[in-house]
């Protein structure tokens, strides 16, 4: 957490609040004390003022950094209620330290009355204390948090036109018709089978903004449609192996997430009948992995990482982790987080 730069604070604070607190409770004296003793006084009370300045802006700052954040504001100030007694009583005590180190034992001891006034004073002092420097804190962390929402909330909207874009990607359906045309006449089964394939792909493309997040079931019912159409244009070049477990279909994930990761895949490596590109969706425990075999094209592929960059938002303005991207052993892995939590999910018709 970023907190302010107080340098030029420490040095002016402790005579201005001096300056305050001669002006609310002691202007009297200079009218009824001799001249020497308001020296030493006002010597004693600025000296003691900046070390009781730092011994507070520590411990508040010691609990900025045991407890940092919004959402810890409620227990550093109990912290901090908790602690006034200490820091005032020892305010109080420094004070008469130097009192007698100036004048003697004489006036090392006062009377009750004598010190539940200087106590009332340093708590006034404290209060300022604890105001400029929590005050600061959780006004820095209210502006840092709204930026970041504010950032948050114009990578959403971008997200949601991106993933706009891709729900109606004419590439695709052009690779997908000119593969359906050639089965017209050559193989009417198949495609009628391809038909279906595209009306269940773009029904759930076109449905894919409906809720934030889709379980892994639905999701891998549209991968697999998805991939039909994908083996009817690229045939044995591509392979893909599903290793899911019926208990954690029920996990969520974002969706088009695998949609993202197996267009990536076609796009940048090489696809031959010899040299098959193969593809494997593996969940584990609540990660879900999904790698392939590195064949990549000797051109190099214009890419910006968009769809990977878009998961990784998705993850990130649901606050649930992040994704893992490893290159190793001729295989590029990426490793995603399953979801438990209990989001809202559209019922599909």
């Amino acid at each position: 957490m970023k907190t302010f730069n107080d340098r030029r604070l420490r040095i002016v604070g402790p005579f201005i609040l001096f300056v305050i607190g001669t002006l609310f409770f002691r202007l009297n004296w200079y009218f009824e004390v001799p001249y020497s003793s308001i020296v030493r006084t006002d010597l004693i009370a600025i000296g003691a003022g900046y070390v009781c300045w730092n011994m507070a802006r520590w411990v508040v700052r010691t609990l900025q950094t045991q407890y940092p954040g919004l959402a810890n504001t409620r227990r550093r100030l109990l912290w901090m209620a908790l602690l006034l007694p200490v820091l005032i009583n020892s305010s109080w005590l420094i004070r008469q330290v130097a009192h007698f180190a100036f004048n003697g034992l004489t006036t090392f001891w006062t009377t009750l009355s004598d010190y539940t006034y200087s106590l009332g004073i340093q708590i006034f002092y404290h209060a300022i204390y604890f105001v400029i420097y929590e005050g600061s804190y959780v006004l820095v962390a209210w502006q840092q948090t709204y930026e970041r929402n504010e950032r948050l909330k114009k990578r959403k909207l971008q997200l949601q036109l991106d993933t706009l874009k891709s729900q109606i990607n004419p590439h695709f359906l052009f690779n997908s018709l000119n593969s359906l045309s050639s089965l017209i006449y050559d193989n009417p089964q198949q495609a009628e089978n391809v038909v279906d394939e595209i009306s269940s792909v773009y029904r759930y493309l076109l449905r894919a903004n409906d809720g934030e997040l889709t379980t892994l079931g639905r999701e891998l019912q549209f991968i697999q449609s998805y991939f039909h159409l994908l083996k009817t244009r690229y045939g044995t070049c591509l392979d893909l192996q599903i290793l899911v477990e019926e208990r954690q279909s029920e996990l969520k994930l974002p969706a088009l997430t695998l949609q993202l990761l197996l267009e990536n895949a076609v796009k940048h490596n090489i696809m031959l009948p010899d040299r098959p590109l193969r593809v494997v969706i593996e969940a584990k425990s609540h990660s879900l992995i999904v790698r392939n075999n590195l064949q990549r094209k000797n051109t190099p592929v214009l890419s910006n990482r968009i769809g990977l960059t878009n998961i990784a938002t998705k993850y990130r303005l649901l606050g649930e982790g992040d994704l893992s991207i490893l290159e190793a052993d001729g295989q590029f892995v990426v490793t995603l987080p399953l979801l438990t939590n209990h989001y809202e999910i559209p019922v599909r018709s």
